[in-house]
């Protein structure tokens, strides 16, 4: 499948802004199960330095620093990926009890490192509560494969948590969340990565976005959709490494190829999609907007498009 992604964030600022420099996490991976094919980030005003560089995490991590006064500043990001179903790894022992998963990761003297153990640990977003514990439970019964806890808890969040856009912000703590039952995708990857890591799985924060379907009839809303967050969860192999599989606890699935992978994290706070330092602009609006269309639905709209352009000009060269 292919997608076209735009994404465009606008800040206005009061008083304006001297200086500034930001990191943007905008541009998708190269994973098994995507391509980026293009990728495009326009920047007004203009910035003075813009940069490109990895972060520890292989993330595509975008650099800019504005040194003029400005009143706003309009950020988009345009990409296109070739999405195909994800297929888990031959390497992983889909079989492996979660038990033995835990004690893989367990500190021993001298053993090897494993890269997927900083995704073991509490991290900003995602501390170690006993909360998180008591509701992970139910999915982690003896025995049972990692693979099959880690969807069990998915359908568990799924059925148990209501989407609500008012009920949280960015800010509101995950064990809150998990307490009122109710919030947005951000909200429910946090809790199930806490929940596995405090099991002692290993488990990181996905950023990224997911095609939605307009109601039949009714055309796709520009600017209507939004970044969307999953859970990214360990599986290792026989006898050494393994791979990471997808669960996304805000609609009870494993990712496929609707979805768009942008960045991953220990979480929210690894793949912001922007951050900045400013000199002045004490207040600020911030408006985002995101759109995710097949891109042979965007050629589709553009010849009609020059269909009916071509149309009215030959209209308007005929003889009255």
């Amino acid at each position: 499948m292919l997608l076209h992604v735009t994404h465009s964030t606008r800040y206005d600022y009061t008083p304006p802004v001297e200086t500034a420099q930001h990191l943007a996490h905008l541009k998708p991976m190269d994973t098994l199960s995507q391509r980026l094919v293009s990728h495009a980030l326009k920047i007004s005003p203009t910035p003075a330095q813009c940069s490109e560089a990895p972060d520890v995490y292989g993330n595509a991590r975008a650099f800019f620093a504005l040194e003029s006064t400005h009143e706003e500043l309009v950020v988009t990001a345009e990409s296109v990926v070739d999405t195909s179903p994800p297929v888990l790894s031959p390497d992983v022992a889909r079989e492996l009890p979660w038990e033995e998963v835990r004690e893989r990761f367990r500190y021993v003297k001298d053993s090897a490192y494993d890269p997927a153990s900083d995704f073991v640990f509490p991290s900003r977003y995602v501390p170690r509560h006993d909360d998180f514990a008591a509701y992970a439970r139910p999915s982690f019964a003896p025995g049972r494969p990692a693979f099959d806890v880690a969807m069990d808890l998915t359908l568990r969040m799924y059925r148990d948590f209501e989407y609500d856009s008012e009920s949280t912000e960015i800010s509101t703590p995950a064990i809150e969340a998990l307490a009122q039952r109710r919030g947005v995708c951000q909200d429910f990857a946090h809790i199930m990565i806490a929940c596995l890591r405090t099991m002692g799985l290993p488990a990181r924060y996905v950023s990224g976005y997911l095609l939605t379907q307009p109601p039949p009839g009714r055309p796709r809303l520009i600017g209507a959709d939004a970044s969307h967050a999953w859970v990214s969860v360990y599986l290792p192999g026989d006898d050494g490494p393994g791979a990471w599989a997808d669960f996304d606890p805000t609609n009870g699935r494993q990712p496929g190829e609707d979805y768009v992978t942008l960045a991953i994290g220990r979480d929210y706070s690894d793949v912001s999609p922007m951050r900045g330092v400013l000199h002045g602009g004490a207040r600020h609006t911030l408006d985002v907007s995101v759109t995710v269309r097949p891109l042979e639905e965007l050629r589709e709209e553009a010849a009609r498009i020059a269909q009916s352009q071509s149309q009215s000009q030959t209209q308007n060269e005929e003889p009255s």
